[in-house]
């Protein structure tokens, strides 16, 4: 099935009409290409702001979670410091109440 040149040269005169009738079309296309393209730049560059954003956050937790965890350590030095008072506080008592007691009784 071979084509003479005439009718290549016929179709193709015919292709280019139809091509040419509408051009809007393919302009449209290309149009919304380009907005789809630039659609996903924004979106990528949004992607990298949120991916930024939450590392810093991570960070700000970290740092937040370190100051806590000192804080613990200092209150948990004072506590040790308030059980060590209270440990004398009620050894001098309890001595004292006993020496009272033995008294109390060799005097009686």
């Amino acid at each position: 099935m071979a084509f003479a040149q005439e009718e290549l040269i016929q179709i193709q005169h015919l292709i280019d009409q139809s091509l040419s009738a509408r051009p809007e079309v393919i302009n449209a296309n290309v149009r919304y290409e380009l907005d789809i393209r630039e659609r996903i730049v924004r979106v990528e560059e949004e992607l990298k702001h949120q991916r930024e954003l939450m590392i810093q956050g991570f960070e700000m937790s970290n740092k937040r979670f370190e100051q806590m965890d000192k804080r613990f350590e200092q209150i948990d030095k004072h506590l040790t410091v308030i059980t060590s008072r209270m440990d004398r506080f009620m050894f001098w008592s309890l001595g004292l109440t006993i020496s009272a007691v033995v008294a109390i009784v060799k005097l009686t």
